[in-house]
């Protein structure tokens, strides 16, 4: 068995999902029921990664620069425009051309996700089994809803989710814990009953402070940062169908 694998089983708090449909347990007791799941969506629930680096090379093509390969738009694709332009033109966002660069990117992107956005292997078998449970799922993500909502139509779920919160849902975007909690307000359900599942440290710190238990999707995109086995989350699954076995 991988280590990864382990880190399934065991969470960083020590407990497990366990054995109980619903629940999240302990070592024998089921302790709280489980009934809804918040995705993040780039990178968890989708894979969106090319139309982002499409757009990216777009803009390098244009200034006879040399484009971006997969890995590494791929390992940004989770931070979106700001990620894009750092490692397409090596600059931050304290260089006085980022800014331009970001919104030419914004607006090339609308043109472009449409052209290949897929659900991650086994996203729809996970969808499907949660829907015959009875367990509401929602996405909540720092996606803008004019880009978040055309991409879920792409992929024929818009209409299932129970809950869409976007990046400009809310004043504060994440790591903050209100897009969570506006879910979790929206859905009427309380954090203790919920679980957040994501790819970016940021997925895990807002959980964190929403009071959710929190989900690392390995199969993600997972940054250039910290090990996210470093972030703090609660449970780190290897693919979707790990999470079907512990609801």
């Amino acid at each position: 068995m991988s280590s990864k694998h382990l880190a399934l089983q065991t969470s960083l708090r020590g407990t497990r999902m366990g054995a109980s449909p619903g629940c999240m347990t302990g070592s024998e007791h089921c302790m709280t029921k489980i009934t809804t799941i918040l995705f993040d969506l780039d990178g968890t629930i989708a894979d969106t990664a090319d139309d982002l680096g499409f757009t990216l090379n777009q803009m390098l093509s244009k200034r006879g620069l040399e484009n971006a390969n997969s890995d590494d738009y791929r390992r940004m694709a989770s931070s979106g425009a700001t990620g894009l332009i750092k490692v397409g033109f090596k600059i931050s966002p304290e260089n006085s051309d980022f800014f331009d660069l970001k919104a030419e990117f914004l607006r090339l992107y609308e043109q472009n996700l449409h052209r290949s956005p897929k659900l991650f292997s086994g996203i729809e078998e996970l969808l499907t089994e949660l829907e015959d449970k009875g367990i509401k799922w929602g996405i909540v993500t720092n996606k803008l809803k004019k880009f978040t909502i055309p991409v879920l139509e792409k992929l024929n779920i818009l209409k299932r989710t129970s809950c869409i919160i976007c990046g400009d849902s809310t004043p504060n975007p994440k790591p903050h814990p209100a897009p969570l909690q506006l879910a979790c307000k929206e859905l009427n359900v309380s954090e203790k009953n919920c679980i957040y599942v994501g790819d970016d440290e940021r997925d895990i710190l807002s959980a964190k402070a929403a009071g959710i238990s929190s989900v690392v999707a390995l199969y993600g995109y997972l940054g250039n940062g910290k090990k996210p086995e470093e972030w703090g989350g609660d449970y780190l699954i290897n693919s979707p169908s790990d999470l079907l076995e512990h609801i």
